[in-house]
């Protein structure tokens, strides 16, 4: 244990503040963030925020977006909100060019926006599945080759993928999603094959069972849980919750920041229970 982390008085040692001051520092850095409007997305551009970067925050509900920009300027750095489709190639290609000209430049993409749409691979229509994997494939592909020029200008760069932890197999109400997440992870570990030349480090997180506005939603309107879901779903978790949306961003604030500078075509596996593992009886 270093002796900076010793001197933390312990009340810091357990809020994330000693991220915040000795861990991952994003000084400067322009982030952006998609799918940012709430949850996971908002968490990391808030987080982001803290940590000093300024951060382009991309969705499809306005009101939203522009909550969680108010949100990155109320921790004192700017912010700008870009809505679009990123079905849509124009918009994806679009939000890198804005990104880049409203501040100057880019250091960190975070391909955070997904679609989470049910449907096995028996019943799901043709073009369901090719819309999750629009926007959880194609548009990640589409954002990375538009940022790489402006990575090189800077000298380097990070992109973080969001995965989930189902990209190994996933449930079976989750078949697009599922390959979907799959095809990210080898998308990450390629696109860091060819780009650690330049400086550029692409890594992925796969998340777990995570507590966000949009589970809830799920949940409820798709699924047709009752109140107490959230209650049964804690029950089985060894860890006494689901994860939230700052586990994440805790994550992502690594990935992105020079203190992972060697760190390229990596798979974090965030999650309770290990890939394969049985959950305990």
């Amino acid at each position: 244990m270093s002796s900076e982390f010793r001197r933390q008085p312990a009340r810091l040692r357990h809020t994330g503040q000693v991220g915040a001051d000795i861990v991952s520092r994003l000084d400067g850095k322009v982030s952006v963030v998609t799918g940012a409007t709430s949850g996971i997305g908002r968490g990391i551009a808030e987080h982001f925020a803290s940590l000093g970067s300024h951060v382009l925050v991309h969705g499809r509900n306005r009101i939203d977006g522009l909550e969680t920009v108010r949100r990155v300027q109320a921790a004192g750095r700017d912010a700008e909100y870009f809505d679009g489709d990123l079905t849509n190639e124009d918009v994806s290609r679009s939000l890198i060019r804005f990104a880049a000209e409203r501040f100057g430049g880019l250091d960190v993409l975070v391909n955070n926006a997904a679609d989470t749409g049910r449907g096995d691979l028996e019943h799901t229509p043709v073009a369901r599945w090719d819309t999750i994997l629009a926007v959880n494939l194609r548009a990640p592909f589409i954002l990375l080759q538009e940022a790489i020029p402006h990575f090189r200008a800077r000298g380097g760069g990070s992109v973080v993928n969001i995965g989930s932890i189902l990209a190994y197999v996933g449930e079976p109400k989750l078949g697009a999603y599922s390959v979907s997440k799959g095809g990210l992870m080898t998308f990450t570990r390629n696109a860091a094959s060819l780009l650690n030349r330049d400086r550029i480090r692409v890594n992925q997180i796969n998340v777990g069972w995570t507590l966000t506005e949009g589970e809830r939603v799920v949940k409820r309107e798709q699924e047709g849980k009752g109140d107490d879901w959230v209650e049964e779903a804690v029950a089985t978790r060894p860890f006494g919750r689901l994860l939230a949306p700052a586990d994440i961003a805790y994550a992502a604030a690594y990935f992105a920041s020079s203190e992972s500078e060697c760190v390229t075509g990596s798979v974090l596996d965030l999650e309770q229970y290990p890939p394969g593992a049985l959950a305990n009886s």
